[in-house]
């Protein structure tokens, strides 16, 4: 019995192949975005999971400092570490910025951290830690950098001495570790024609001048002492300690803002990168249309020149649905070849995205699957428009 797709294959092969190879790169684009909302959604979270805290203590009516600007003072987190069920709280900081190197600047993401306290990097993968409490830092290995390269961040000149993998912001910046002094020398101290402006600007103003006013005198200490504040202080329990219950007494008698890991998690990725994945789902469905309505004018096309053999199966006999699976089997050759072009595809491209791109095994099979069920689909007219052909069309009636 004649075959449809096997006759295709056999006497089109080239244009067969070609066609299926085509749809297979509109396939590997679909399949590279699928692994970029996979590597947004992991890299968001990748900085707080490499902290291994439990809580996260922030400026109160705010959401954090990965979220928005959050601002504590550095003694913060003496208070924080005598309450009951805490083991560890140290402050951090963070702060995106570009990074100097050489005759090239990268953005990067600068968190300071306390020495041997939650908010150092996990592990290294070269080097050594941060021994020193001034000018060392530690580098992602996206950033470019190397052991022994000199950095500089603003008017902090810094030596890279060590490396690590997979810290990224959550907007996929590289992070940069620097000690916490550093750090906030880098965020929150001014440089001196600022200095020296604000302390004019302050002589000059009458309300702070009067006769036995301590204003000036304290005006200018507040803006000296600016750089004793961090952005948040991270916490761990101590075992067997409820983290929500430790949150909501730090809420209740400190009044900060305290948020658990998962709620710090949902932050990330349902609000601080929720638009990139909505932008990122738009034109994955869109994708999914415009490779339905290509597969659809493909089949059709293909299955609108063997007319008359159509018709010579209905003159002898054939039922429908074998004319309907002689369909379907061209259509899911396309999509099964379609598929494997784009699974190399996609692992092609895949490197040469700026942002990591997760490829996983499960998201692989279920666009299989979503692939036949699209072909299927697809088919429907050709399938419509073969079960209208009369068997007189064999003899040219």
């Amino acid at each position: 019995m004649i075959n449809l797709a096997v006759k295709e294959i056999s006497h089109s092969w080239v244009r067969y192949v070609l066609t299926a190879a085509g749809l297979g790169l509109l396939i590997g684009v679909t399949l590279t975005m699928t692994g970029l909302v996979r590597g947004m959604m992991d890299d968001a979270v990748a900085l707080i999971r490499g902290t291994h805290a439990d809580l996260w203590v922030v400026q109160d009516d705010t959401m954090g400092p990965y979220a928005e600007s959050s601002t504590l003072y550095d003694d913060v987190s003496r208070n924080i570490a005598g309450l009951p069920g805490v083991a560890e709280a140290s402050n951090v900081a963070y702060l995106t910025v570009q990074v100097r190197h050489a005759n090239k600047d990268v953005r990067a993401q600068v968190a300071g951290f306390e020495l041997g306290k939650p908010g150092e990097p996990p592990y290294l993968i070269a080097g050594r830690p941060i021994v020193k409490a001034r000018y060392e830092a530690i580098a992602d290995s996206k950033t470019g950098f190397r052991i022994g390269d000199r950095i500089g961040i603003r008017r902090t000149e810094l030596t890279v001495v060590g490396l690590t993998s997979g810290m990224v912001s959550s907007g996929g910046d590289p992070v940069v570790f620097v000690s916490m002094q550093d750090a906030q020398d880098i965020q929150f101290q001014k440089d001196n024609t600022t200095i020296y402006n604000e302390r004019n600007r302050l002589s000059a103003n009458p309300k702070l001048n009067r006769p036995g006013s301590p204003g000036l005198l304290q005006a200018v200490t507040e803006s000296q002492q600016s750089n004793h504040k961090v952005n948040a202080v991270l916490v761990r329990l101590t075992p067997g300690f409820d983290p929500d219950a430790v949150a909501e007494t730090i809420r209740r008698w400190k009044h900060f803002e305290v948020y658990t890991y998962g709620q710090m998690q949902q932050i990330l990725q349902q609000r601080v990168i929720i638009n990139a994945l909505r932008q990122l789902g738009m034109f994955m469905v869109i994708l999914a249309i415009v490779s339905t309505a290509i597969i659809a004018l493909i089949i059709y096309n293909m299955t609108m020149g063997k007319i008359r053999e159509i018709a010579v199966l209905k003159l002898i006999g054939a039922k429908n649905r074998t004319i309907i699976a002689m369909i379907l089997q061209q259509a899911w050759g396309l999509g099964i070849i379609g598929f494997f072009v784009g699974k190399v595809t996609a692992a092609t491209l895949a490197p040469l995205f700026p942002k990591r791109v997760e490829l996983l095994t499960f998201d692989s099979v279920v666009a299989f699957f979503i692939i036949l069920l699209i072909c299927s689909l697809a088919s429907l007219v050709a399938i419509r428009a073969a079960l209208k052909v009369q068997p007189a069309a064999a003899i040219g009636g």
